[in-house]
């Protein structure tokens, strides 16, 4: 009885401490206006005119996800001006500088990717920073028995090619930092094993075929692999060396999932339990202590990932929904939910996120900018499309 009773209390206090948080749900939106410290909380507006059909359709899509917004030209600062018989031809005017910006004409490729090109240009010369139009992704598509294939694709989907052939469950793509070269997770062999598959030359093995569970592999920039491997019971997180030597465990933990590397290579982020609390953890790579990282506001934390500039951490939260969050990887703020769905993945320019979120039953991906929360579906193949990857 007396068990029953601190239960009725435990369970009162919960309720109490979730009725709070809901009442500073506006608080939480003025710290969605703080995270934003290196991006703009309001679209860009621009206007575009003299594009039609597929490069006109490419131009709103790469622009929208990148923190643009389309107005009439007689209200934008910025004219993206142009035409597309033949081949795409663009132009950036500055009409309250009364200045040309871009003059350029794009050929030998495709319409689709001469937009793409063009798009990119764009937001150099606009923002300053590199686009993530020309991009690549990877990511799992599921059949609805539960076994499926690793896709390769353009970031908005199109273009998409199947680089498995292994006709079973498989899981958790992983790029390596500038090859055309991945890790993933199969059942190819009748055991949760990792390979590693070099898309230039077409080599694949085994890298990682202990009994057990072996799965989600991350790469750091010098090439060490992170993954979780249940080699001593428990899943953990373990290293290696880029050749599958000197396998060394970092981890004690009875639960270790979705580790990831910092920019710098010096932690490794992961998702853990502890006291029975499933939160975020980082543990030096060279080896050390397990610390702590917490998500205040956003329960169950799971499936993080480290922007390439090192300045945010993306995950998702489990609270009823799967939401997706971002915080400061220095913790100078709460993290802020930004939109339905999990598994996140940042772009090279650690401003846009691909994700995954599920609709009717199947998994569907989105690219999503950050900082004006902005979001577009990208282009499907048949199935459960989830797990993705972003090339960088």
């Amino acid at each position: 009885m007396k068990h029953h009773s601190f239960l009725k209390i435990y369970l009162t206090v919960l309720l109490v401490a979730f009725a709070t948080q809901c009442s500073r749900s506006q608080q939480e939106i003025n710290i969605q206006t703080e995270i934003n410290v290196i991006g703009m909380t309001r679209p860009i507006p621009v206007a575009l005119v003299g594009f039609s059909g597929e490069a006109e359709s490419v131009l709103k899509f790469d622009l929208y996800v990148q923190g643009f917004s389309f107005v009439s030209p007689d209200t934008a600062q910025y004219e993206i001006s142009g035409s597309n018989s033949g081949n795409v031809i663009g132009y950036v005017t500055d009409n309250f500088a009364k200045k040309n910006l871009l003059s350029r004409s794009y050929v030998g490729s495709s319409m689709r990717r001469e937009a793409h090109a063009f798009a990119d240009d764009i937001v150099k010369t606009i923002t300053g920073q590199n686009g993530i139009a020309q991009t690549k992704i990877a990511f799992k598509a599921q059949r609805p028995d539960g076994t499926g294939e690793i896709y390769v694709s353009d970031y908005d989907g199109y273009n998409a090619v199947s680089v498995t052939s292994d006709d079973a469950i498989v899981a958790a793509p992983a790029w390596v930092p500038d090859r055309l070269a991945l890790y993933y997770t199969s059942y190819k062999l009748g055991n949760p094993d990792i390979f590693y598959h070099n898309l230039s030359t077409g080599e694949r093995r085994v890298f990682a075929g202990f009994s057990g569970l072996n799965t989600k592999a991350a790469v750091s920039r010098d090439g060490r692999v992170a993954m979780i491997l249940s080699r001593s019971g428990w899943p953990e997180v373990w290293t290696c060396q880029p050749d599958g030597s000197n396998f060394r465990r970092m981890t004690s933990d009875i639960e270790d999932s979705s580790p990831c590397w910092s920019p710098d290579g010096q932690w490794i982020l992961f998702a853990t339990k502890i006291n029975g609390r499933r939160t975020l953890a980082k543990v030096p790579a060279d080896g050390g202590p397990v610390q702590r990282v917490p998500t205040p506001g956003a329960l169950n934390p799971t499936e993080p990932d480290w922007s390439p500039d090192g300045k945010w951490i993306a995950f998702t939260s489990q609270m009823g929904e799967f939401d997706i969050c971002v915080m400061p990887a220095d913790g100078g703020a709460p993290p802020a939910v930004l939109v339905r769905g999990q598994d996140p993945s940042w772009s090279p320019n650690s401003r846009t996120l691909i994700f995954d979120q599920n609709d009717n039953y199947r998994q569907e991906l989105s690219v999503l900018d950050v900082f004006t929360k902005q979001y577009k579906d990208i282009s499907r193949i048949s199935g459960s499309d989830s797990e993705p990857a972003w090339q960088r």
